[in-house]
């Protein structure tokens, strides 16, 4: 190519890139929406105008043709919202040669919304006989777009499928909506609704079905299915029978349902023989009233398990602990920890059955500790067996253990202990939620002791209780008090073992102090009281859903005595955080008897 047409090429070029520049940037604009607030952001997430506002292939025709489909795109936008006569329009300013970007505005005016007149629901096929009763009225009642709302596109399809879901939820799982009608008059501004619901036949549960054990027994499935056969079908039964099978820790995964593809293979087979289809069926045909087999899918946990870690906390110090666990010993699960901290040492092995059908856990273990705490060291071997019942809401065990105990204050050996008591223990737990409460209590009391002479050097009767409140002032502050109580009857302290008498001090009891500092002295080391009394107030602030800080007061003692029961206070201010296993605190306090400040770790508070 010679140098002339060289010159005309890159002339050409140049000449043409800011074209090409343009192009591959569109054509920038920007809109200026005129509405009120709700919808004015209903308009900003959905208008053309703004979704496409960036594209490459925007030009100046290609706007004005979204111009001039705006209003009625409006339109049906703030119909969704109850607006069935708004007043629209939109205009382009600018952009005609001038140096300034055209700018899209667009008025909005949506005038009255449309309320709800009238609400008609026709319920067909449902059981409502002495023997199969179904609250038809409580249903209708509970239909939440009433007359006088705003009628919302999102409201009226909420509404429908929360009728629907009561439904399915209980014994008519083929429930389904066969009419769902919104007549709306603009004029008027009224709309008119019609839904109507068969509920499909009544169903009830079968025989349990169990699919994928191969390691475990099928005990720990059927052991814990509360569902008898002939029970109407429930959803909830479904899911807390799913709950229950995934904490028994046997399963990888767990999926509970009624197995329906049984029922219509009944039905396939008995349409088969009379010639008929097997749809037709009515509501009260046996077939279709056939039980629903209740089937357990499960895939199983592997058989062992070795897991180790560590760790440090501000109560017992740094931290090192191996578990080892089997699933299958003779029937049985066994659970073994090896934990060795700074002032405490443990090794102990549990084994534990199945869930009987009665709903008891039972099991038995041994365990071995040696722990330095504030000059007392004592060395403790444990024999134990324990049942227990209930739920989450209220925990309830009795517990039985022989254990000896070799403990030296200050150095100064004492003689050996032996002790079998026999403990009973209850937590009732009412909070709104369990893993993060804001409102509600929790509760803790235990009754026990050593009252025979059986392997028992001095007998004892100890009693407990404990408690949380929890109470929050709006979205943002809550309030959370805490107290312990314990005492101890007995003619001696000495025999009896270093775990049933009482301290405090330390993370979960009166911060500002060490671990069971607070206790009775003896030869400068501080030992376990008859008696003790604890109490804690605490207030949290949260300025994110997750992040929140908080100043408390906490104050309490363990002594021999009443007289002698002079309460320690500490007080403080600490950081939260809502982790995904529990609300983990970091507080700073400062025990007002030693002159002292500590820093304190702990999750949430547990007993």
């Amino acid at each position: 190519m010679g140098k002339p047409a060289l010159a005309l090429a890159i002339a050409l070029i140049s000449a043409a890139a800011p074209a090409f520049v343009r192009a591959a940037e569109g054509y920038p604009y920007t809109v200026r929406v005129n509405a009120p607030g709700p919808l004015d952001d209903l308009l900003r997430d959905n208008l053309d105008l703004l979704r496409f506002r960036n594209s490459p292939r925007m030009d100046r025709e290609q706007l004005l043709r979204m111009v001039r489909a705006a209003p009625e795109q409006v339109r049906t936008l703030v119909a969704t919202a109850g607006y069935y006569s708004p007043v629209v329009g939109a205009r382009l300013e600018g952009g005609d040669g001038g140096g300034a970007n055209p700018v899209v505005v667009v008025d909005v005016q949506p005038g009255e919304p449309v309320r709800v007149d009238t609400v008609e629901i026709a319920l067909q096929g449902f059981a409502s006989t002495p023997e199969s009763p179904f609250d038809t009225e409580a249903l209708k009642a509970s239909w939440t777009l009433s007359k006088g709302e705003v009628f919302r596109q999102d409201e009226w399809e909420r509404a429908k499928r929360a009728l629907l879901r009561q439904v399915v939820q209980t014994r008519y799982p083929r429930a389904q909506l066969t009419e769902s009608l919104a007549t709306v008059d603009p004029d008027r501004r009224t709309a008119a609704l019609r839904v109507a619901l068969d509920s499909g036949p009544e169903l009830r549960f079968g025989e349990l079905r169990i699919e994928g054990l191969k390691r475990y027994p099928e005990s720990v499935v059927r052991n814990l299915n509360q569902i008898k056969p002939g029970e109407y079908y429930n959803e909830a039964a479904l899911q807390a029978y799913q709950s229950r099978l995934q904490d028994t820790g046997y399963f990888a995964s767990v999926e509970v349902s009624a197995d329906t593809s049984a029922v219509l293979s009944e039905q396939l087979d008995a349409a088969a023989e009379k010639r008929e289809d097997p749809m037709a069926a009515s509501p009260t045909d046996p077939a279709a009233m056939a039980p629903l087999p209740l089937l357990v899918r499960v895939v199983e946990n592997k058989r062992r398990n070795v897991s180790a870690g560590v760790g440090y906390s501000t109560n017992t110090g740094n931290r090192a602990q191996l578990n080892y666990d089997d699933l299958a010993i003779f029937g049985l699960k066994m659970k073994s920890a090896l934990t060795l901290e700074t002032k405490k040492q443990t090794a102990r092995g549990d084994f534990y059955f199945p869930v009987t059908p009665d709903g008891y856990s039972d099991s038995f273990g041994a365990a071995y500790e040696r722990s330095d705490i504030e000059g007392e060291e004592t060395t403790v071997f444990t024999v134990s067996g324990k049942r227990a019942w209930g739920t989450p809401l209220l925990e309830r065990s009795v517990g039985l253990e022989l254990l000896t105990e070799q403990k030296s204050v200050a150095g100064q050996r004492g003689a050996r202990a032996t002790s079998l008591p026999l403990t009973y223990s209850a937590t009732r737990r009412k909070v709104d939620n369990l893993l993060f409460p804001t409102k509600g209590y929790v509760l803790n009391w235990q009754l026990g002791g050593a009252l025979l002479p059986l392997l028992t050097d001095e007998p004892f009767i100890r009693v407990s209780a404990k408690g949380m409140r929890y109470l929050p002032f709006g979205a943002k502050q809550s309030v959370i008090l805490r107290g312990e109580v314990g005492a101890l009857a007995s003619r001696q302290k000495e025999g009896v073992p270093a775990v049933y008498l009482f301290r405090a001090g330390g993370d979960q009891s009166v911060r500002g102090y060490a671990y069971q500092e607070l206790g009775v002295d003896v030869l400068g080391a501080t030992v376990g009281g008859r008696y003790l009394a604890t109490a804690s107030a605490e207030y949290q602030y949260w300025f994110k859903p997750a992040w929140g800080a908080a100043v408390f007061y906490d104050a309490g003692n363990a002594a021999d005595s009443l007289k002698d029961l002079h309460p320690k206070s500490g007080y403080g201010v600490g950081a939260r955080w809502k982790s995904p296993v529990g609300p983990i605190n970091v507080d700073l306090a400062y025990g007002h008897a030693v002159k002292k400040a500590r820093l304190h770790f702990s999750l949430g508070f547990t007993f």
